[in-house]
């Protein structure tokens, strides 16, 4: 790929482009069945196989993939092509189980650095720019994908990791970048760190962030945009599609994810029915690879809620910004409540910091929830505008969410800090 101009299929015409989807969708279902035994019993138990794809509409014949299909071929079963021919493995954390383990060829991997660096361009980098790369690096793709995304697109790379906050702030002012990718929840740590070494996050040479790996909310966008001076712009992938660089915003529309469709294919169902909707609606977001080689992936189930919107920037379609996950979603006394939900009511306070976790506990029959969140200052924490602060969040919450529950203000640096996903529920009801 060009490093400075667009690429054709990203302004050519969308008959064009659902031209090559059929094309590659119909090698990637046929790619899977040939070659792995997990999918090919799939679909004859659904009883289809690759020549029933005529349309782009007939993939809703073929079987989903979950998570649950990784684990059980834990940990090279989902692989289409001999172990030897993989040249980098990923995985994820595990932390309900078994990781689930990804897979790359060669072309995977370069096809995988030309996704990102299309990304990366689209939210406003150009070549010879410096980016300082906070995401993690090892099992997880996000620090790997972005490095060899930015590197492909001619940027001079940083390869930070997560943690060392006080060290991130020494190289962010030493080295001057311009772009920084990292999870938005630690940027907000960053940003702390900067402010207790008495230097304002604003001033900084960093002029863009590209923000993934996590939900947030637009209110966060904002937060940021105006703490750090900076543009922040969301990127978005998950490990079983490839990892960073699935979609990306593009930083003179801000208007939601492009996905990259020449290489995905996106399909919003119905969380419940598992039946597709229509574009515009809400669903989860499920995607089937057009290009993967080594672990070609069909109707993936990503739990992300979210719904399919015409392309403005880009021919591809966008996605409505991600701010909660089927499986985040925390039901209390039947009420359904997204993390994203109390973190939008908590950046309109003036007096609170984004920094917060809900907690989940069960008393006698009743579940509670109890929301901790810091105070912007010190003299903020207790007292009387505290108890204000307390009272106001819990109405909004009750108001606007439906569900009662208990505020605590704490100090600043009282909630746990996260160096790479943030932690936002803790429950502890009984299972």
């Amino acid at each position: 790929m060009t490093r400075f101009a667009l690429e054709p299929i990203e302004t050519g015409s969308i008959d064009a482009l659902r031209a090559l989807q059929l094309q590659r969708l119909k090698w990637s279902l046929g790619h899977a069945y040939d070659h792995v035994a997990h999918y090919r019993a799939k679909f004859d138990a659904a009883g289809v196989h690759p020549s029933d794809l005529r349309t782009l509409e007939d993939l809703s014949k073929f079987p989903f993939t979950t998570k649950a299909d990784l684990r059980d071929t834990y940990p090279f079963g989902m692989f289409a092509v001999p172990r030897e021919q993989v040249v980098r493995i990923h995985a994820s954390s595990g932390t309900t189980g078994k990781p689930t383990v990804v897979g790359y060829t060669a072309q995977d991997i370069s096809n995988w650095a030309d996704l990102v660096a299309r990304s990366i361009r689209a939210a406003g980098a150009r070549p010879g720019e410096m980016v300082h790369v906070s995401y993690g690096y090892g099992l997880f793709t996000g620090g790997l994908g972005a490095h060899y995304g930015a590197e492909r697109l001619g940027l001079t790379v940083v390869p930070f990791g997560g943690g060392q906050t006080e060290k991130q702030v020494q190289l962010i002012t030493d080295f001057k970048p311009s772009i920084i990718m990292v999870t938005p929840s630690y940027m907000l740590a960053i940003a702390d760190e900067f402010e207790r070494q008495g230097i304002d996050p604003a001033s900084t040479s960093l002029r863009l962030g590209i923000f993934g790996a996590e939900p947030w909310t637009n209110e966060m966008r904002a937060a940021l945009e105006t703490r750090m001076h900076i543009d922040a712009v969301d990127i978005y992938g998950l490990s079983e599609v490839m990892g960073p660089g699935v979609a990306s915003e593009c930083v003179e529309t801000k208007d939601g994810p492009t996905i990259w469709e020449d290489h995905f294919f996106p399909e919003i169902v119905d969380p419940v029915t598992g039946e597709p909707v229509a574009d515009g609606q809400e669903g989860e977001l499920v995607f089937t690879s057009l290009t993967k080689e080594a672990l070609p992936i069909v109707r993936y189930r990503t739990r992300d809620l979210t719904c399919l919107l015409p392309g403005t920037a880009r021919t591809m379609r966008r996605m409505r910004k991600i701010t909660g996950r089927s499986d985040d979603m925390m039901i209390i006394r039947g009420v359904n409540v997204f993390p994203s939900q109390i973190e939008e009511l908590i950046l309109k306070r003036a007096h609170l910091a984004p920094h917060y976790v809900c907690e989940i506990d069960r008393e006698g029959p009743l579940d509670t929830l109890t929301v901790r969140v810091e105070a912007k200052s010190p003299d903020q924490s207790s007292g009387s505008e505290a108890a204000g602060e307390q009272v106001a969040l819990e109405h909004a919450i009750k108001s606007l969410i439906g569900v009662s529950c208990r505020v605590r203000i704490e100090a600043a640096g009282a909630i746990e800090r996260s160096v790479g996903k943030a932690r936002r529920v803790i429950d502890r009801r009984p299972r």
